[in-house]
């Protein structure tokens, strides 16, 4: 009879470490039922939605685009730039927010259902290793023979579709981040134009390679901080994949025509079904565990099982600690205190994103005084300063942006090299150099701030701006 401390010696380490440390290869049954069938529809269409994602426009402009060299983002057919970093700010807020809230509330669900390291491994490349290898024990066979033709030839073909697929990946993260065209121009243009490029995708393919064909669910167990989150995220209303024990245990081996309850046994039959599908591993029977991504295949494999055998199903099924430990408790979703108080910071936060977003204007200006210049005295009396400037297009159209000084009608704004009207293209950038000429009358200060108005031709107000002003005081 095992101790109380030997039943939780689960908890003190994980299930793909044995006792000298080494790495404990996993070896998962190829799952299947109706929980499986609806994760592998919902990974197909996230996964075309990734592939075609850098090929979708929304007005002319990606979908979503992290061009991090050139500090620009679009999401959703919406540029943003450097000076929006407040809003990326509060948008990582509340994306933290809104993970925690649904965490405390539905547990992992987002890592057996959304996460791409799932999708990947258990519906791209464990589904090709099925068809290649086999099934668990084939897979498991094949390993332990030695090497010969058959094994050369699977064993081959598998890794090198998995650094293809691996190489398909890189370059469509890579068109999120530089763009669908300049990745087509990096494929089509001669290899040695792009060297540097051709060595990033070559590593970048490696590294998903080693994640999907080596390092697998050592990803979730080990690198992601999210799992280990779940100490301090989950309580005994969260909904996670929960065994119920009160109908499990005690358990005992199926005997045809017998009464289980009669001869005191619940009704789990020890068929280790949960435990040869699942995918990290675990025996989802010791209860929540690190390493459950909530993927739901031991809860079809436990459902086959009760099947054939005339047993109730859902023995393991989406559930709350508190509702499997009291019958009488209701299961699914609630709103407690914690997750009331989780809501109302998301949606304060939504609303504050949401009016920034509204309020956002379509030109971002800087005017600064050039470093290392002093005022200058014009020859009609008058005191110049030289200025820097940037204009930031935000909008989908070429704009034409003015400078004005409204409180002081008499200055004058002389642009170095160009028209006073500043040409702004598409989500781009114009800067150049510039003088503020301003009357002797006018300076108060020996440094003074000065209000400009960005504005169209048309009398369009865009944004207001302020610099400084240097000039001598009598």
């Amino acid at each position: 009879m095992l101790t109380a401390e030997e039943k939780q010696s689960y908890r003190d380490k994980i299930s793909t470490v044995d006792a000298e440390g080494k790495r404990v290869w996993i070896y998962p049954k190829k799952p299947s039922g109706p929980y499986y069938n609806w994760r592998k529809w919902v990974s197909y269409g996230l996964l075309i939605l990734l592939f075609a994602g850098p090929f979708l426009r929304i007005d002319g402009q990606p979908v979503l685009l992290l061009n991090i060299l050139e500090r620009k983002f679009i999401i959703l057919g919406q540029v943003f730039w450097p000076q929006d970093f407040h809003l990326f700010a509060l948008a990582l807020i509340a994306g933290v927010v809104f993970i925690i809230l649904f965490t405390v509330v539905y547990g992992r669900l987002f890592c057996g259902w959304v996460c791409p390291q799932t999708i990947f491994m258990e519906m791209l490349f464990r589904r090709i290793e099925y068809a290649i290898e086999g099934d668990w024990t084939a897979q498991r066979k094949l390993d332990k023979e030695p090497w010969h033709r058959t094994k050369v030839l699977k064993k081959g073909s598998k890794h090198l579709i998995f650094f293809v697929i691996s190489f398909i990946i890189a370059n469509t993260f890579l068109a999120y981040i530089i763009g669908s065209e300049e990745l087509i121009s990096i494929i089509t243009d001669p290899p040695a134009e792009h060297v540097g490029g051709l060595l990033a995708i070559l590593i970048f393919t490696g590294v998903f390679y080693g994640v999907f064909a080596k390092f697998r669910e050592q990803v979730c167990t080990t690198v992601c901080p999210y799992g280990r989150l779940q100490g301090v995220l989950l309580d005994r209303k969260s909904v996670v994949v929960s065994y119920d024990y009160n109908r499990g245990e005690p358990r005992g081996k199926f005997r045809k025509k017998e009464d289980r309850e009669e001869v005191g046994k619940g009704d789990c039959i020890e068929c280790m079904q949960c435990v040869q599908v699942c995918p990290t591993g675990i025996d989802i029977r010791n209860g929540t565990q690190l390493e459950c991504i909530n993927c739901t295949a031991c809860i079809d494999a436990c459902n086959t099982i009760m099947d054939q055998v005339n047993l109730p199903r859902d023995l393991i099924r989406y559930d709350s600690e508190e509702a499997i430990a009291d019958p009488t408790k209701k299961s699914g979703f609630r709103m407690d205190t914690r997750s009331v108080a989780y809501s109302l910071v998301l949606v304060a936060l939504l609303g504050v994103i949401g009016a920034l977003l509204f309020m956002r204007s379509q030109v971002e200006t800087s005017v600064l005084r050039t470093p290392g210049t002093m005022y200058q005295e014009q020859p009609d009396g008058r005191i110049s300063n030289l200025y820097q400037y940037k204009v930031v297009n935000k909008s989908n159209e070429e704009l034409e942006v003015m400078l004005t000084t409204p409180d002081h009608p008499d200055a004058e704004i002389s642009f170095v090299g160009q028209e006073s009207i500043i040409q702004v293209p598409p989500q781009g950038t114009a800067e150049g150099a510039m003088f503020i000429i301003l009357p002797q009358s006018a300076i108060r200060e020996i440094s003074q701030e000065i209000n400009l108005q960005v504005e169209s031709p048309a009398g369009e107000e865009f944004e207001a701006v302020s610099t400084t002003f240097l000039g001598p005081v009598k």
